[in-house]
């Protein structure tokens, strides 16, 4: 399964939403993106392509996505995929979670760890909770993934789902 990310204004990718089927068309505060999950080819000219190497949930019934996107050495990449192949899932039985896609970069994009949320207020919820503490317990100690797997500092972009 892949991923395909498009960029540009709400406007224009609203007219690309209606030509795929399941497309989830985001809007940003920056810029919107329009994502199409498929076992098909790359329908856009842009190369931020994808392949899903974790899944849970669904795209449907998202109100609010974030992507995380972790740039990560060549080097690193198999450790990096190994600790998110056995992750613990406890995001996956939060209230309010739809779904999560952790996405291998076909290209010299960062990864991308996407989860998708009904609301905004779920996701709040989410980085309140017992259950996220657990999750990120070992983030910045030696018991998490070395600060040498990564090219540069992370990043996370967050998007209300266009109706």
């Amino acid at each position: 399964m892949y991923i395909y990310i498009t960029y540009g204004t709400l406007d224009y990718l609203a007219t690309y939403q209606e030509k795929y089927d399941g497309a989830l068309l985001l809007e940003g505060d920056s810029n919107s993106a329009l994502v199409i999950e498929t076992d098909g080819e790359n329908p856009f000219t842009e190369k931020h392509e994808y392949e899903v190497i974790n899944q849970r949930g669904s795209l449907n019934g998202a109100g609010f996505v974030v992507m995380n996107h972790i740039p990560v050495t060549e080097e690193g990449r198999s450790l990096f995929e190994e600790r998110f192949q056995n992750r613990a899932g406890l995001v996956d039985s939060e209230p309010g979670f739809s779904g999560i896609r952790i996405l291998r970069p076909l290209h010299q994009d960062p990864y991308i760890v996407m989860t998708l949320w009904k609301s905004h207020a779920d996701f709040i919820n989410w980085q309140q909770s017992n259950a996220y503490e657990e999750a990120h317990k070992n983030r910045g100690t030696s018991k998490g993934l070395p600060e040498t797997l990564f090219t540069g500092k992370s990043f996370v972009k967050e998007y209300m789902v266009a109706k």
